[in-house]
């Protein structure tokens, strides 16, 4: 059966099976094997056609990731681990998000540490304004789930209270072409921020206001699927958000 998923992406990037032979230095046949779906290519080509295409390894054949391979690469995504979200040094998150050339995204409840940083919204201005999308979403703060989550780090009605604040000190940000609001109603089990391929991800723990419970430094590479898990929930949870025209 032919392997549809490789045929479309080399269109999209334009390649030919003789450019495409070329590049990786094997046999046009070879190339037009793949494509056909009569071999698949061996691991290092595979690693090696996914990167040159910008897929996941996994998509592009979905029957060749063993179980041992899916855990060597997850383990290759994770680069750091912060014990507490209050761990990462704040020049790590203005690196983080002055990386972001393609796309920026904030996942969060409240993030009112990142509102009342002058210096990230300069950063998150100035990136939407060269062309990056920002996305930016936070809790409703009318939503059950927030109060539920605030009584479940013993804050009570805190949660919201800080949204509200979070809301008022982003208003500086509605005018700037390129960057969105949205607010969200879903149980949050991590707060996500991404730039580009890299992610931060803090986890929520049950009783631990987010400050305290541990952070994961990611970077997504070609056929690794943990980034992939939290990039896709951030856009599910951007889908079905309400857009915000003003704060």
């Amino acid at each position: 059966m032919p392997n549809e998923r490789l045929r479309a992406a080399m269109v999209e990037q334009g390649l030919t099976h003789h450019a495409l032979a070329d590049e990786l230095g094997v046999n046009v046949k070879s190339v037009e094997r793949w494509v056909a779906g009569d071999i698949v290519p061996f691991p290092r080509n595979r690693h090696r056609l996914a990167t040159r295409l910008g897929r996941d390894e996994a998509y592009l054949w979905p029957d060749t990731l063993t179980r041992d391979r899916a855990a060597a690469l997850a383990e290759s995504e994770l680069v750091r681990v912060y014990p507490h979200r209050a761990d990462v040094p704040p020049d790590e998150w203005r690196q983080l998000f002055e990386s972001g050339d393609a796309e920026i995204g904030i996942l969060v409840y409240a993030g009112l540490f990142l509102a009342e940083d002058n210096g990230l919204q300069r950063i998150l201005r100035k990136k939407a304004k060269s062309g990056t999308r920002v996305r930016i979403l936070l809790g409703d703060p009318d939503d059950a789930r927030v109060v539920e989550r605030g009584e479940e780090e013993g804050i009570g009605q805190a949660l919201a209270a800080k949204i509200r604040n979070a809301q008022v000190l982003y208003r500086g940000l509605m005018d700037a072409p390129g960057l969105e609001f949205r607010l969200h109603r879903t149980v949050l089990y991590n707060s996500i921020f991404r730039a580009d391929d890299r992610l931060f991800v803090n986890t929520h723990i049950y009783g631990l206001p987010a400050a305290q419970a541990p952070v994961w430094h990611l970077r997504k590479i070609p056929g690794g699927e943990l980034a992939r898990h939290y990039l896709e929930s951030f856009e599910r949870v951007w889908d079905n958000a309400t857009p915000v025209t003003e704060l």
